[in-house]
């Protein structure tokens, strides 16, 4: 008897207990903190009482395995279970969940027939997807990719000075687990859109992520007191910074409506003091866009800015650190079987690009790839009024579990590679 879905949204309500923020019903659940600890125990009992193994890689990823033919690569399924700060309680954490059901699913089917098996099932939650405690975002699947040095995630901190490493060690997820062969990746994730809703879409099947180019500043000046220093003779810090931010916001109305979207998300101010002309501040800009040549275009323009701000202000702007990514497509033959798999069941459904990265922008480059989404309610995300229905929620599970049930059949990958 397949698992049914008052189960599965059961078990959903109580994941959305660890790290709630009270009287919402949001969360904050930062990566490798108490909350995020507690989860993953949780989680852990979860994956084992369905008869699936639990570990750890070094930058704390955490897989949940079931063997059903021995020596096989594996089917992976999953997202993260991490969040901003005071977030929304659907994003990441439900592919996690969802994709932990449909492996339930899947496997129950195949345990009663095993000889449709050709690859074994594995659900992972990714760490540190958000970023928001450890920079750079998605450090758990780019270091599973290779795309990031273990030993220089691991000796990433935190603002106040606490390494990956240390935090980990704080949880006790940690671990030593490596070489997980996989044959196919495959996630699911509310939106954090408007347009689905917006159109009725019930399955977005994501065909392309956006480009983006994400900056770290450091703006230099020199300290003063902000009451006596001639303002001909101060070199602040602060100014440079803002003339920053509004620059990237003024950079949007230069291009389309809708090619360009930009952010300054975080900003660090020293010494932060209400009588003193500021010296040193750390920021950091977003810009994104469904095109290579806007980014382009947008990125040369930020840099004039920075030019002038620098002989306008009497400032220093040093890139401490740039991220950045093309628009890039998800594999064709996996977009296709997930509309195959939407017209089976039933699902209205179109293809979406995604603007927000995902740990499947990394696996897309290395195996075989599914990305999906399920509506945002009003498109809101990374907000403590984020949602998504119920009835989404199951139609996505039903969705991911169709894909899963294919792959782990063999779609998508040649059974003699």
């Amino acid at each position: 008897m397949q698992t049914n879905d008052q189960a599965f949204l059961d078990d959903w309500a109580v994941h959305a207990t660890f790290g709630a923020v009270e009287g919402t019903d949001g969360v904050d659940r930062q990566a490798a903190s108490a909350p995020d600890g507690e989860q993953r125990k949780w989680f852990a009992e979860l994956l084992t009482s369905h008869g699936f193994t639990v570990h750890r890689d070094a930058i704390g990823n955490q897989f949940g395995l079931l063997e059903l033919v021995p020596g096989a690569p594996y089917v992976l399924t999953g997202s993260h279970m991490d969040s901003q700060p005071t977030a929304g309680r659907f994003d990441g954490a439900y592919g996690v969940m969802a994709s932990a059901y449909a492996c339930f699913r899947v496997a129950e089917e195949l345990r009663a027939a095993p000889e449709k098996a050709t690859f074994n099932l594995a659900v992972v939650n990714w760490f540190n997807e958000e970023g928001s405690r450890f920079k750079p975002s998605m450090m758990g699947s780019s270091v599973f990719t290779d795309k990031l040095a273990l030993e220089e995630a691991l000796a990433t901190t935190d603002p106040r000075g606490t390494t990956v490493r240390e935090a980990l060690d704080a949880i006790d997820e940690r671990g030593d687990f490596e070489g997980l062969p996989v044959a196919s990746y495959a996630e699911i994730h509310v939106q954090q859109g408007r347009s689905m809703e917006e159109e009725g879409v019930t399955i977005g099947l994501v065909n392309a992520t956006w480009a983006a180019h994400k900056f770290e500043f450091r703006v230099r000046g020199e300290q003063a007191h902000s009451g006596s220093t001639l303002m001909s003779d101060r070199r602040d810090a602060l100014l440079g910074a803002a003339r920053l931010i509004v620059a990237a916001r003024e950079l949007v109305d230069g291009f389309d409506d809708g090619a360009l979207h930009t952010a300054c998300g975080e900003i660090s101010v020293y010494p932060n003091s209400p009588v003193v002309v500021a010296s040193e501040v750390h920021l950091l800009v977003d810009l994104r866009s469904p095109s290579n040549e806007v980014i382009r275009e947008a990125y040369e323009r930020m840099m004039r800015v920075v030019e002038r701000v620098q002989v306008d202000d009497r400032v220093e702007i040093d890139i401490v650190a740039e991220h950045s990514w093309e628009q890039n497509p998800y594999p064709e033959n996996g977009v296709e079987l997930a509309r195959e798999v939407a017209v089976e069941l039933g699902l209205t459904h179109d293809r979406v690009m995604t603007v927000a990265g995902h740990d499947s922008t990394n696996m897309k480059d290395e195996v075989p790839t599914v990305m999906l989404f399920v509506p945002s309610v009003n498109g809101v995300s990374h907000n403590l009024q984020e949602f998504t229905k119920d009835e989404d929620l199951i139609a996505g599970l039903n969705h991911l579990t169709g894909v899963v049930r294919r792959l782990a059949a063999g779609a998508l990958v040649s059974t003699s590679a």
